[in-house]
């Protein structure tokens, strides 16, 4: 556990990138852990709450994975054949369509929240994690990198592991409230934005993970704010 803590959060914590590799399928056991400050947040409202809880989460989580969304809507949005989106992806300069696709994602998560029980942003990283896990379970990686070495750790043994923790996580939500089953349907988001990778790109690298899971969580809790407001 201590090396994903080190890995995928800004949690101090000690741990080698192999021990990483072999814990993958407990990616959703950091939901409970990411979320805990914001969600105390939001259970006691101070003002400005949403926009409070939206900073402690990336404070906890870091900005990697929405510096990945912004390089990978560059890519989805440049047009041409595969290799141009792949250098517009790769491309170390941002641009306006990951400019805009970071500033939705932020404007989603801070506007639901205002709107949803304080467990809500817990249910969507729960989404979020777990959605990671698909897009490594596919082992498609495109090039070397973190993506690729993650990748290779992941097979059907590790998924059916990482599904079960998910689905033992999410059962306290949904005992506590039956709506929070409907957080399901925000997979739908992660499972499209896949997709959309392995269209655009033939395969999925750290950006293209990094941008599923900040696109599921933003989903999710858009889905949520639909379904129970």
């Amino acid at each position: 556990m201590r090396p994903l803590l080190a890995f995928f959060t800004r949690i101090p914590a000690r741990g080698e990138l192999e021990e990483a590799r072999k814990d993958i399928w407990m990616l959703p056991l950091l939901a409970p852990i990411t979320t805990a400050p914001a969600a105390v947040i939001l259970y006691f409202q101070p003002p400005f709450a949403n926009v409070l809880a939206v900073l402690a989460l990336y404070l906890t989580i870091g900005l990697l994975h929405l510096d990945g969304l912004a390089d990978f809507a560059d890519g989805v949005m440049v047009k041409g054949d595969r290799e141009r989106k792949i250098k517009a992806m790769k491309d170390v300069n941002t641009g306006i369509a990951g400019l805009f696709a970071a500033v939705m994602v932020l404007l989603i998560q801070a506007e639901t929240l205002s709107v949803l029980p304080f467990y809500a942003l817990y249910l969507a990283e729960l989404n979020s994690k777990f959605a990671m896990l698909l897009a490594l379970a596919t082992r498609r990686p495109l090039g070397q990198g973190l993506g690729r070495f993650f990748m290779e750790g992941m097979d059907g043994e590790r998924l059916l592991l990482g599904t079960f923790l998910y689905a033992l996580l999410l059962a306290p939500a949904v005992i506590y409230d039956s709506r929070a089953l409907l957080v399901v349907v925000g997979l739908l988001v992660g499972a499209y934005t896949i997709k959309l990778a392995l269209d655009n790109f033939g395969g999925l690298n750290g950006d293209c993970i990094g941008a599923v899971a900040e696109v599921t969580r933003a989903g999710t809790l858009l889905t949520l704010a639909v379904g129970l407001c």
